[in-house]
């Protein structure tokens, strides 16, 4: 008889056939199958090539079920990666990252000023005195004087979004430092005495000139124009109104509605990793499973083989034999079979989901608290032990 080693195609897919283990247990597995099934008292009309199909699909399905689990322990950490020949990833332990995270806080950073992936433009609109309204899309320049909305480096164009306008209230600062206003003297006259004209200082806690400088700034904002701006639609308007003879430029740091699958620097990570379907995982190794792992296959493989059995013998629901007729048990072999895929299925689901890197967390967390409620109830002799709690 043929071994598995001798046989051309043994397998449909060829996936294990190079792997020695797998070589050696197909084998065993002919005869395991055909004696759980009965062969030594009646016949059990199955070939090699059919239980070593069994087999493989038997590894195939462990093996999918195990990649799923460890799926969800590590997608957040491959987001990304290279895809490869997806595979190669199967079996290993990655070290965290918290790349998903910080990808997810981009958007938010962006609104808050403080960075991002998108690029932000600055420009600049001339104002004019009495003039407080001010057409963005028209009028905003940047600094070689081109109309920001329809530069070049705005394409696709697209609504421009207003990030942050540079129109602020005069700095108190300057009143304070300023040698030559006349509010540095009043300071000094009424005991305020932060410094004297020039550069001669006294001495006096920073909270003096922490107060001083909230007084100075609230003045100004009650007795002094408040400076604010307003846009609506394509209109910005800005108050005060400009009252000067020579006003400066308004300056405004604007962005453009980018393209997240296409951001303006080079980022590999978009054609990487991005779900289930193209995570790196690939087969795993039959030679390298523990004896767990591969009793589970055995066992469903005998399930499939059952099913399997139960289709060949369901073409014939009886067999004439002198005298009567023998009836074959195809169905019940093929519900049989099924059902015990299922359960074995469900059982393996249910122990892997116990065992995500989540889940593992938790049980640790919980050992660590009963180990502390235990500890606080150890009677030790103070200052004999370290008490927990």
């Amino acid at each position: 008889m043929a071994t598995f080693i001798q046989t051309l195609n043994p397998t449909p897919f060829g996936f294990f056939d190079a792997d020695a283990t797998f070589q050696t247990e197909a084998d065993a597995m002919v005869v395991f199958v055909k004696r759980k099934l009965g062969d030594d008292i009646l016949s059990v009309e199955l070939t090699k090539k059919q239980i070593w199909a069994c087999f493989e699909e038997a590894c195939l399905e462990y093996s999918m079920l195990v990649n799923q689990a460890q799926a969800k322990s590590q997608l957040a950490n491959l987001l990304g990666v290279e895809t490869g020949s997806l595979s190669g990833a199967e079996q290993k332990y990655p070290r965290e990252n918290i790349e998903f995270m910080l990808r997810r806080a981009e958007p938010y950073s962006i609104e808050a000023g403080l960075g991002g992936s998108y690029t932000a433009l600055s420009g600049a609109i001339q104002l004019e005195q009495g003039r407080q309204d001010y057409d963005i899309y028209s009028e905003l320049k940047d600094e070689a004087g081109n109309l920001i909305f329809s530069s070049s480096l705005n394409s696709p164009r697209g609504r421009m979004k207003i990030m942050e306008v540079f129109h602020f209230n005069p700095q108190a600062a300057y009143r304070f430092f300023d040698t030559t206003s006349a509010i540095n003297y009043l300071n000094n006259e009424f005991a305020f005495e932060s410094f004297t004209p020039e550069t001669v200082f006294y001495i006096l806690p920073v909270f003096e000139d922490v107060l001083r400088g909230g007084m100075l700034d609230m003045s100004q904002r009650v007795r002094r124009s408040n400076y604010s701006y307003k846009i609506v639609g394509t209109q910005l308007r800005i108050f005060p109104k400009p009252t000067q003879d020579n006003p400066k430029k308004l300056w405004l740091r604007v962005q453009f509605g980018s393209n997240p699958l296409d951001p303006p620097f080079e980022d590999n990570t978009i054609d990487g990793v991005s779900n289930l379907s193209n995570i790196p995982y690939g087969n795993i190794d039959y030679g390298k499973l523990n004896s767990i792992s591969r009793h589970w296959i055995r066992q469903y493989c005998l399930a499939l083989a059952k099913e399997l059995l139960g289709l060949i013998r369901s073409k014939f629901s009886t067999v004439p034999i002198p005298g009567s007729d023998l009836t074959l048990n195809g169905s019940e072999l093929v519900s049989q079979g099924r059902e015990d895929q299922e359960k074995m299925r469900e059982q393996l689901n249910v122990l892997l989901d116990e065992l995500t890197y989540t889940k593992l967390l938790e049980d640790e967390a919980a050992a660590s608290e009963n180990l502390q409620k235990i500890l606080r109830n150890i009677p030790v002799p103070n200052g004999r032990a370290i008490i927990i709690g």
